[in-house]
């Protein structure tokens, strides 16, 4: 299924039925009293968050919603139908937004949440309720209120409880596919990742985690070049970030500079973001040896101070997997 996180779409609650005009012709009752039926409401608009949904895919075919109109009123006093109100399934995660002024009105956070959005229209009386002990023969009546019309956005953000950001190619895709059940496309070259990856793995309190993958940022990510500032959001809710780090580059100067332009491109996109708990991940060892590796690590570390706490993986080998794994379950 195609991976959409936004759509703006029009939604429309239905509108009420019209009262009617009618009096009793019986043939005990020629000249019977006013018997005009009250319309029926229209129906309201509803979200509801799903959590076997992942995708706002459904509401780029549609565009325009609405949910059912009230019926008129009948004859002998009676009501016309209510309108069936619309139920619109969303991702849990999902917001509406108002798109001109970027007001959140409404976040789903769980399985099941419902927000009444818009109410239907109010409906129309009928005659019957007009008589007086002055008017026993009124002739009037009122129409049904027309449902409330908005246009919205819909802006979707997965609740992962970790998330992954790096370079293309540093192997993220790979290590989320190591530690769950998660199968991402794989490949050699950048952008192998197109949309997040979302992964499950089991805690050693046999809870169960989210991880997130978004595809690799790259310099200018913050003025749109790439795909990764797209899918930042995405890693608005996680409660720690892993900056994963291709450790077998060559040059250990191109490392600086490739995670200075990561911690950069986050910073411009949002503070929120840079100061979440961010875990440095080096990659790949498996190509280079202990040696090459610790010395590279060192050099980085005097560069950029600002490296504390640290990883040295191999996603291939399984190397250094169980000790980051363990030290994520026991901070989530």
């Amino acid at each position: 299924m195609k991976f959409i996180d936004e759509a703006i779409i029009t939604v429309q609650a239905g509108n009420g039925g019209h009262g009617i005009i009618s009096f009793r012709r019986e043939k005990n009752a020629p000249k019977g009293g006013p018997d005009g039926g009250d319309g029926g409401n229209g129906g309201s608009i509803i979200f509801q968050a799903n959590k076997n949904l992942n995708t706002l895919v459904d509401y780029t075919f549609q565009k325009f919603i609405t949910a059912e109109n009230g019926k008129n009123g009948q004859k002998r006093k009676k009501s016309g139908k209510k309108g069936k109100d619309k139920i619109l399934f969303i991702p849990i995660g999902t917001k509406i937004i108002n798109p001109y002024s970027n007001e959140i009105i409404k976040e789903f956070k769980y399985h099941k949440q419902s927000f009444l959005f818009l109410k239907g229209g109010w409906h129309g009386l009928g005659n019957d309720r007009f008589k007086s002990p002055t008017n026993r023969a009124p002739k009037k009546r009122s129409l049904g209120k027309i449902g409330e019309k908005k246009t919205i956005k819909l802006e979707l953000s997965l609740l992962a409880d970790i998330g992954i950001l790096g370079l293309p190619n540093v192997g993220k895709s790979t290590f989320i596919k190591r530690i769950s059940s998660a199968k991402p496309k794989i490949g050699n070259y950048f952008f192998t990742t197109l949309i997040p990856n979302l992964g499950v793995f089991s805690t050693n309190s046999n809870k169960k985690l989210i991880i997130a993958d978004i595809p690799g940022i790259i310099s200018g990510a913050s003025k749109g070049v790439g795909l990764g500032l797209n899918f930042l959001k995405h890693l608005e809710k996680c409660t720690i970030l892993l900056h994963m780090i291709d450790l077998s580059v060559l040059n250990y100067k191109k490392i600086i500079q490739d995670i200075k332009t990561i911690i950069h491109e986050i910073k411009k996109y949002s503070l929120i973001l840079y100061n979440k708990p961010r875990w440095i991940v080096f990659n790949k060892v498996d190509l280079i040896t202990k040696k090459d590796a610790i010395v590279k690590i060192k050099k980085i570390q005097k560069k950029i101070k600002t490296i504390k706490k640290y990883y040295i993986i191999s996603s291939i080998t399984k190397y250094g997997i169980k000790k980051i794994c363990r030290d994520l379950s026991n901070l989530v």
